[in-house]
């Protein structure tokens, strides 16, 4: 790309937990401001009902957080490739498809990203991780093609894919005086995805990269899912999960599932759930983790308590102790977490990680020694069972971490600038 050359297409990397734009342009960072002039949108979406207004990201947070009334919406992504992306929901008095959402939210991150470029754009690569669906490739497929869809219904007459690890690695590759074999850990809110790749200055300037892959792999485990062990081993019992009934039996625990992960959480304040909690109570042997449960379905508090465990999740990920807030159905009470909780909650998530790595290194044929750099990215890539242990698998190689939200998006415009070319005049300002 030369000095004064734009390039014709963004890079698009619609995660789990947060979302980039990125855009090779001269003289100004990869990564296009999104929101607040950073380059991050938190896949949030908020209807919120008081306002009967959308918002979007961390503005959609803060509102639902501050209590206003209405539906919050994360972990959009997880719902390419599940049965639900052709389901409804209720929103506002009104029957919303999912995939409406999905496109909804899809459309704001092209409308920021060309009011930030001051241009449109018509081309895309999207990132996608190395399986939507773990072993079900016609899940996995329709998946991509439902987001292809999604990206040409909001006006990007031109759609490609490039996996999330290799983007990362064509990112990282920037950086390079010599070559290296890097192996890219990028451990997203949704997928860990692991790629094996040939790197260096040369090799660059090519537009096919195939050769230079050596192999690569992907396990449906990410933060949420960290998110939700935590949850279901910290604060799911204070609500009555695994107590049980005066007739001995345990408590259904399908709420508690629901609670604990994202994108379900709302199907908890469903009416029949309200009346099988009230019925449930009047048998339980813990009355009082009942009556925590029924308060935070009455204040509809789930993504409120989600959201404190996903803090404490990453102030784990620093410390030793984090707090657990409940004041909002249970004032006065909280509850401290430790990193030891932490770590056995979420022990067999990390054996699946190493196990996939274990089996990558096989795959590509490679003996541990083989492994020059280790590049880490993705949000949850800094939790430390985890980097330890895949680090553990090749204590030789050399440790680096990229920008843990930004790596892809910047990977992506890179690709995007090999497959889709430069212009070399500038785009006339659109103002944001």
């Amino acid at each position: 790309m030369s000095h004064s050359s734009f390039a014709r297409a963004c890079g698009i990397d619609f995660g789990t937990s947060n979302s980039t734009v990125g855009w090779l342009r001269p003289g100004h960072a990869t990564l296009l401001s999104l929101e607040d002039s950073r380059p991050t949108l938190p896949s949030v979406v908020f209807f919120n009902a008081e306002e009967s207004s959308v918002s979007f990201g961390r503005a959609g947070l803060r509102e639902y957080l501050d209590g206003y009334e209405g539906r919050l919406m994360r972990s959009l992504k997880s719902l390419l490739g599940s049965s639900l992306i052709d389901g409804r929901t209720e929103v506002q008095g009104t029957v919303v498809a999912f995939r409406d959402l999905l496109t909804r939210f899809i459309a704001t991150l092209k409308e920021r990203a060309e009011a930030q470029g001051g241009r449109g754009f018509e081309q895309a690569v999207l990132g996608r991780p190395v399986f939507f669906v773990d072993d079900d490739p016609a899940a996995d497929r329709l998946a991509e093609q439902t987001l292809a869809d999604i990206a040409r219904d909001v006006g990007f007459s031109e759609v490609s894919f490039q996996y999330e690890p290799i983007a990362a690695a064509f990112h990282y590759e920037t950086t390079l005086a010599h070559e290296e074999v890097v192996l890219v850990a990028d451990i997203g809110g949704g997928t860990s995805d692991f790629s094996i790749v040939r790197l260096s200055p040369a090799r660059a300037r090519a537009v096919e990269r195939w050769s230079d892959v050596l192999a690569n792999t992907g396990v449906h485990i990410g933060g949420t899912d960290f998110d939700k062990q935590l949850s279901l081993a910290t604060a799911m019992p204070l609500l009555g999960y695994r107590s049980r009934l005066k007739s001995g039996r345990e408590i259904p625990s399908s709420i508690y599932f629901n609670l604990a992960t994202w994108h379900t959480i709302n199907f908890a304040y469903a009416r029949q759930v309200w009346s099988e909690q009230q019925r449930l109570l009047l048998d339980a042997l813990e009355p009082e983790s009942l009556n925590r449960l029924l308060a935070l379905i009455q204040e509809r508090a789930g993504h409120w308590l989600a959201h404190q465990v996903e803090q404490a999740k990453i102030a784990l990920s620093d410390g030793e102790t984090a707090a657990l807030p409940l004041e909002r159905f249970a004032p006065g009470e909280q509850k401290t977490l430790t990193r030891l909780e932490f770590d056995l909650a979420t022990g067999m998530l990390v054996e699946k990680v190493e196990a996939a790595v274990s089996r990558l290194l096989a795959e590509a044929g490679l003996a541990a020694a083989g492994i020059d750099t280790i590049f880490f990215t993705g949000g949850s890539s800094g939790i430390p069972s985890l980097r330890r242990r895949i680090s553990a698998l090749m204590p030789q190689a050399r440790v680096v971490e990229g920008d843990l939200f930004g790596s892809i998006g910047a990977g992506l415009a890179v690709d995007a600038a090999r497959r889709y070319g430069t212009v070399d005049t500038p785009p006339r300002h659109r103002s944001a």
